[in-house]
């Protein structure tokens, strides 16, 4: 068996995999509150890591990866109705301590620290802590668990990724954005971008009627909303590579690198979903 044959078997695997746990988790809450504060930690972690590499930059990686694990925790505890605001307050303490820190530390370049740390948690930590301001929903009946609205952006990003490839590799001329990503083509995106909308309309076509669902409209504009800033994740997260000179943000996943690699698209995307969706009540 040749070694490219072995990495498609590999990726093969581990790709369903990923994708089997992910769609599980958000069967229930609890489940999913628990894989995504992994996927939080793990994901600053590895960030940690890559850039600590650098000369002139040593953030703390143990209380960076605690601090985003407890803002995600203490979102989704707030969200689910379990906690007070004041939860945060931990939170906040920790992002004190860790620019304080440096005045102690001696290190060469304390703005580098700063500026990395803050980064592993604005870039990151928040934006994983938003899906669960898409899965708890509060009402005149309480706070009530959606699973469609976090899934869906996963969908999306998936149905996008397939069709972006396809549709590049049959048609693609035109480079996207040639500095960051040369592989991306304007025709690709296009083309996942329709099958998105395609995927949306009948997302919200099989939901029409429900209580609190989305039109099929709006679950266009959803689908559209994820398609572009996933792109846009995506291409930072490449951004991101280039400057640190890697290829893969790490190899946790097996034939799929990192944690980064695997959730650029959604660090983007789901912020994003979160302002589209919440938006919508102001008209």
């Amino acid at each position: 068996m040749t070694d490219k044959m072995k990495n498609f078997i590999t990726r093969t695997i581990t790709g369903v995999l990923f994708v089997a746990i992910l769609v599980t988790c958000f069967l229930r809450p609890e489940a999913m509150v628990l894989l995504f504060a992994l996927i939080t930690g793990l994901t600053v972690w590895e960030f940690g890591g890559l850039v600590n590499e650098w000369d002139d930059i040593q953030i703390n990686r143990f209380i960076s990866t605690v601090a985003a694990v407890y803002l995600f925790l203490a979102m989704a505890g707030y969200c689910m109705g379990f906690t007070a605001a004041t939860a945060f307050i931990p939170y906040l303490i920790t992002v004190i301590y860790l620019i304080i820190a440096e005045l102690f530390t001696q290190a060469p370049n304390p703005l580098n620290n700063w500026a990395y740390t803050m980064l592993s948690q604005m870039y990151i930590a928040l934006p994983f802590s938003t899906i669960n301001v898409l899965a708890f929903q509060s009402g005149g009946d309480g706070v009530t668990y959606n699973y469609l609205l976090p899934l869906s952006i996963f969908i999306f990003l998936w149905v996008n990724d397939t069709g972006a490839y396809c549709t590049g590799s049959l048609f693609g001329k035109h480079k996207l954005f040639m500095r960051v990503s040369p592989g991306k083509t304007w025709e690709g995106s296009v083309g996942g971008g329709v099958l998105v909308l395609i995927a949306a309309a009948i997302i919200g076509w099989l939901t029409q009627g429900e209580q609190g669902g989305m039109s099929v409209p709006v679950w266009m504009g959803l689908g559209l909303v994820v398609v572009v800033f996933g792109t846009l994740g995506d291409l930072v997260e490449s951004l991101l590579k280039r400057t640190l000179g890697i290829k893969d943000s790490g190899n946790i996943l097996p034939g799929h690198g990192g944690m980064l690699d695997r959730f650029d698209s959604a660090l983007m995307a789901i912020p994003a979903a979160v302002i589209y969706v919440y938006s919508l009540s102001l008209f």
